[in-house]
């Protein structure tokens, strides 16, 4: 399960790789994003690909939290016939982390491009009003059926990264078919991406700077603490 990422491009950047008509909301580059907090997210409105902000985690009306989702559980689920058939969306990424075990310790490491540029996650959003008249604006990051070789020691599955070529595709599908998705769904070769130790101190939710994604000498760290 992914539970964590970072969004360190500038939104310059994201508008040229997304090619985003309209921005929405007050971007702000991301280091240490978890669950519950507001984070950028493609999708389309009227035809144009707007850049907004959403909570991670969907809530459907209908549904509990959602932080990551599986493409044959949505098919299977009546009620998610309607997000995945309108509310696709793409959620930008710069890398994603997980917690190893060496030597009877843990650490962080994140997982990026070796070309260290953003990407695109497959997801899903969701926007309804309660009783109150209170707007929810959810989403969740879809994951591939199977991790690659460098991700695998950490989860079964791995974030379903779109290649520059599907964007339009995902959010604009020729088909409506699990297979037709399945096929853009799938995990990325383990020899585009690198991963490297960072901070532990991206387990504190308020630690959010420039310092969460620079490598970490793991020995320098064990002999300070």
């Amino acid at each position: 399960m992914c539970r964590q990422y970072s969004i360190s491009a500038s939104v310059v950047e994201l508008q040229t790789l997304f090619r985003i008509d309209q921005v929405h909301m007050n971007y702000r580059p991301r280091y240490n994003v978890i669950p519950t907090q507001e984070v950028p997210v493609v999708h389309l409105m009227d035809g144009q690909r707007i850049l907004d902000k959403f909570r991670w985690g969907l809530v459907p009306f209908w549904a509990a939290d959602a932080v990551n989702a599986d493409l044959l559980s949505v098919f299977e689920n009546v009620a998610y016939r309607k997000v995945i058939e309108r509310q696709r969306c793409i959620i930008p990424c710069t890398g994603f982390y997980y917690w190893r075990t060496t030597d009877k310790r843990k650490h962080p490491v994140r997982v990026v491009l070796r070309t260290h540029g953003a990407f695109g996650i497959a997801g899903l959003y969701d926007m309804w009003r309660n009783a109150k008249g209170e707007t929810y604006r959810t989403c969740t990051l879809l994951m591939a059926p199977r991790g690659n070789a460098l991700t695998v020691e950490f989860d079964r599955r791995m974030p379903a990264i779109l290649e520059p070529e599907e964007y339009n595709q995902w959010l604009e599908p020729e088909s409506l078919e699990v297979e037709y998705f399945q096929r853009m769904l799938k995990p990325i070769h383990e020899s585009r991406m690198h991963l490297y130790p960072v901070s532990p101190l991206i387990q504190h939710s308020s630690y959010d700077d420039e310092a969460c994604i620079q490598e970490l000498d793991l020995k320098q760290a064990w002999v300070k603490s």
